[in-house]
């Protein structure tokens, strides 16, 4: 691919700014003095998770679906997605009044599902397929070939990059000072792209950082290889940003507008969303949160400056708290399983009861994985505890008094087999 098709002109980014000044909300760049006060810089959010559809991607989509001929129109969109661009496609064809039909892998939270099919209303159809978006993408492709319809990428076509670009033209117009950094979470890298194009010809001294999950480090992975480079296996915890492949345009721009890409743990992310409800009342995504999770990796670097997150949705199930909640715990070290195999005597449960568990420690799970004699034998054991520095006290007990153990956090085989 040549240079001169990598860059994203800064006036096609105006020109979309101007095509979604009617469409979508103009979403806040708030101080955030809790953050602030944290990191002793100045801490400013864009809150995307405000956006009519919760999420940046009805941006890009509606400036890719806008811009497409007539004719093109008139046969349909197909799209694939994990949630968010699903809903930025679905909300366009009502508001464009053209029929679209949606790859959803199956693993998609409910509430997403839902939202798609209320914002794309009678004009779309929703297909589950797959377990990642990787699955519904090559099912949406083959489709779109089939019925002659025109697929709208969520990340790897020129209009949809320039859509995205538009939230860093109100970066830019809403900022109150000149802004040092600004993090930002890269999933296919659409919105990285688009933001660090706009960002990097208006301001070049601003610095972008963009943010992917472990579990999924496509294009950190990508840019180290130079080239790009399909994941054989991802985490899908953070949906939002977890594909095998980033684009190859987006990658090819990341490459020019991205100056350091911080990877972090799935575990990390969960601590970010619970803090950022609990402290701030902010319900963000786990890709939504990346970008301030990210913070703790920059924080000696941001001092003093001015820093800009993207919220980039806030579209979070529910129902997926409790395990946001343990993801969280697990990562802080403040809840562990075990297989504990209690000794052939009388009187050892009472005892790890009584002078094992410590004053706080709490038994969150305890199941006998041989139900046939519940006197002795293996015992599946969760503990969670009130500080990180009670687990070494907790080992100790547990070597000194006789029972042996495997602590199943430490094995992925055992740990997703079991918990």
């Amino acid at each position: 691919m040549s240079k001169a098709l990598t860059k994203i002109k800064v006036e096609d980014i105006v020109v979309a700014n101007q095509t979604l000044k009617d469409v979508v909300v103009k979403t806040p760049l708030q101080k955030n003095e809790l953050l602030s006060a944290y990191y002793g810089c100045n801490i400013y959010l864009k809150r995307e998770d405000l956006q009519v559809v919760r999420s940046f991607k009805l941006r890009g989509a509606y400036n890719f679906i806008y811009n497409l001929p007539t004719e093109e129109r008139a046969k349909g969109v197909v799209c694939a997605s994990a949630g968010n661009h699903a809903q930025g496609v679905a909300f366009s064809c009502n508001a464009l009044n053209i029929k679209g039909v949606i790859f959803m892998p199956s693993t998609t939270p409910r509430q997403k599902i839902t939202q798609v099919k209320r914002f794309g209303g009678q004009h779309v159809e929703v297909v589950l397929i797959g377990d990642t978006f990787d699955d519904s993408y090559g099912a949406a492709r083959e489709y779109c070939t089939k019925e002659g319809m025109v697929f709208v990428h969520p990340f790897d076509a020129y209009p949809t990059i320039a859509g995205q670009g538009t939230v860093g033209v109100e970066i830019m117009n809403e900022a109150p000072q000149p802004i040092d950094y600004v993090f930002c979470s890269i999933g296919g890298g659409g919105l990285a792209a688009g933001v660090g194009s706009y960002m990097k010809s208006i301001s070049p001294h601003t610095r972008m950082i963009g943010v992917e999950p472990e579990g999924a480090a496509g294009m950190k992975t990508s840019l180290t290889q130079d080239q790009v480079v399909t994941l054989e296996k991802i985490d899908p915890f953070v949906d939002g940003a977890a594909v095998k492949q980033v684009g190859h345009l987006t990658m090819e721009v990341c490459r020019e507008v991205i100056d350091d890409i911080v990877v972090v743990p799935e575990g990390k992310v969960c601590t970010t969303i619970l803090k950022l409800y609990n402290e701030n009342a902010i319900i963000a995504e786990p890709a939504g949160a990346l970008p301030i999770a990210a913070l703790d990796f920059y924080k000696n670097e941001i001092k003093g400056k001015n820093v800009v997150c993207v919220i980039s949705g806030g579209n979070n199930d529910i129902d997926r708290m409790q395990e946001i909640k343990e993801r969280s715990l697990i990562y802080e070290g403040m809840k562990h399983y075990f297989i504990v195999n209690f000794p052939q005597r009388a009187g050892a449960l009472r005892e790890f009861m009584h002078e094992v568990l410590g004053e706080h420690d709490d038994i969150t799970r305890f199941e006998y994985t041989k139900r046939t004699n519940r006197d002795e034998g293996p015992v599946l054991v969760g503990i969670e505890l009130k500080s990180k520095a009670d687990y070494l006290p907790l080992i100790e007990r547990m070597q000194q008094k006789g029972f042996p153990y495997i602590e199943i956090n430490n094995d992925p085989f055992l740990f997703n087999l079991l918990i």
